[in-house]
């Protein structure tokens, strides 16, 4: 019966001219959507809806379905080549791609998030296909100190990213979470650390912050430094060819273990309401690196390919997965499906648990065009690479000019005020001396990510338990998540001081005599 109904999917879009363009031209604006610093998918869907009101309901849903996985594909393709992610679900894809990329190893590179991103994407919609319902239902039982858990052990596991100093890393990640406070209360809408700002009333946007952090980070660094032009690679001279950016399928035998868990990981996070691709990337690299052996896991950071397959892998999985909630329940898996759910209410169709036999061939060919995107970006990779392959080869002083310009497009442009251009900048220059004193800024934007998902889960559960805190040791599974996250934050600080040596060496030195 699925199988049938996804092939009928498949038919609506490959039979109907109307529909087989509106993909392609779906596809294209979701790869560059993504791959412009500062115009992310969501902000391309927004734009779309009004284009929508005349077209049919599939057509309209399919739409804004294959710019958001298109945009989160894409955004690796500019953090790879300039340190600059072309969307927030490519922050973690920077920390290991432009290093391969400085190397000279752009070609492996790519290959890397290309394959790794369409396998996740890939899992992440078949599994959406199939065990919906069952993940419908799995997400009714999860309450907020649920949710609160899930996100502790996410800024647990941050602990070894970038310097893989414990300490500084909690740090910045600690004013991440503090930036995640300021603004409106989300219970109370009382305002918060806005010192009278009324800018600050809608707290600290993410988009003007990320930009800040990475991208004009790596201007000032490269004007500081006077070095190579951005995203230069010296073996990178030959131009790209088709066998360079499909990569092989032995990638799946190299790396099984982080596709797999990290695929299925990003579409479990997916199912979160709120928690979308970004969180899911998050969650990908810090859960990926414990997984891989240790002599790999120090070398995260420094340009590894493990460092591209567990962002890549999990974030196009989670957006996948940030269909579940929204089609099954009606509630958004994260800001871009919220977008989309105000899309269907405008054409008259409410998800929900009905959605799939009322509304079955629109259900259906949002799968298929899931697939059929994932599928049809590995192909599209090529012309679409080739296009930013030439604007790295400009003199260094006009491509460092030129992504200053789409930054400051890109910061401007999400809430059209001045503020979030200073912000950027006041980012960038935090960014640029955070670095030179090698503190990551990878935990910054964490914290300033999760902490907002955190925060009203903390206390929604609390108000419910009446303020007991226990609670979230009662119930099986917050208190095994929570115990994890424990154990995860405080073994690396033991390691580090060498208590544990010490108490050894004490122990058992002089044949197990105890000295006093």
């Amino acid at each position: 019966m699925v199988v049938e109904q996804l092939v009928g999917g498949f038919a609506n879009i490959l039979t109907n001219p109307l529909n087989l363009f509106v993909f392609a031209v779906a596809l294209t604006l979701g790869l560059f959507s993504g791959a412009i610093p500062g115009m992310n998918g969501t902000m391309t869907v927004v734009l779309m809806i009004p284009i929508t009101f005349s077209m049919d309901p599939v057509t309209a849903i399919m739409m804004l379905s294959v710019i958001y996985a298109a945009a989160v594909y894409a955004g690796s393709i500019s953090a790879i080549m300039f340190k600059v992610p072309g969307a927030p679900e490519a922050i973690m894809t920077t920390l290991d791609g432009y290093p391969m990329n400085q190397r000279g190893e752009l070609k492996r590179a790519i290959r890397t998030a290309v394959f790794s991103s369409a396998f996740g994407g890939v899992v992440g919609t078949i599994i959406l296909i199939f065990f919906s319902p069952v993940l419908s239902d799995l997400a009714t039982q999860l309450s907020d100190p649920e949710y609160f858990a899930v996100i502790v052990l996410g800024l647990a596991l941050i602990s070894t990213i970038g310097s893989g100093n414990v300490v500084k890393s909690t740090m910045t990640l600690s004013i991440g979470l503090f930036l995640g406070t300021v603004g409106l209360d989300p219970l109370q809408s009382m305002q918060r650390f806005t010192f009278g700002f009324e800018l600050l009333q809608s707290g600290v946007s993410l988009i003007p912050v990320i930009l800040g952090l990475f991208a004009v980070t790596e201007v000032l660094k490269q004007v500081y430094t006077g070095g190579h032009m951005l995203g230069e690679s010296d073996e990178d001279t030959g131009g790209f060819q088709l066998r360079d950016l499909v990569p092989p399928f032995r990638y799946i035998k190299r790396f099984p273990k982080l596709l797999s868990v990290n695929s299925v990981l990003g579409t479990m996070i997916g199912i979160l309401p709120g928690a979308g691709a970004t969180t899911g990337a998050l969650f990908g690299y810090t859960f990926g690196q414990r997984i891989v052996p240790k002599s790999v896991r120090e070398k995260f950071g420094t340009g590894v390919q493990e460092g591209i397959v567990a962002p890549e892998s999990a974030n196009n999985a989670a957006a996948s997965g940030a269909f579940v909630p929204l089609l099954t329940l009606g509630i958004p898996g994260s800001a871009t499906t919220a977008v989309i759910l105000a899309a269907f209410i405008l054409h008259g169709i409410r998800p929900g648990p009905e959605l799939l036999t009322t509304q079955g061939t629109l259900v259906y060919t949002i799968f298929a065009a899931l697939l059929l995107a994932n599928v049809t970006m590995l192909l599209a990779n090529q012309p679409f690479v080739s296009i930013f392959t030439k604007i790295r080869h400009l003199p260094r002083p006009i491509l460092l000019m030129l992504i200053m310009a789409f930054t400051i497009i890109g910061s401007y442009a999400t809430r059209n005020i001045m503020f979030d251009l200073w912000l950027m900048l006041l980012f960038g220059l935090v960014g640029f001396l955070f670095e030179r004193y090698n503190y990551s800024i990878a935990p910054l934007i964490i914290g300033l990510v999760l902490g907002p998902l955190a925060e009203p889960a903390l206390r929604r559960g609390l108000i419910k338990a009446q303020g007991e805190y226990i609670v979230f040791l009662q119930r099986p599974i917050s208190a095994v998540l929570i115990i994890a996250a424990v154990l995860v934050f405080f073994i690396p600080l033991i390691q580090d001081s060498g208590i544990v040596g010490k108490i050894v060496d004490r122990l058992f030195r002089d044949g197990g005599e105890v000295k006093p």
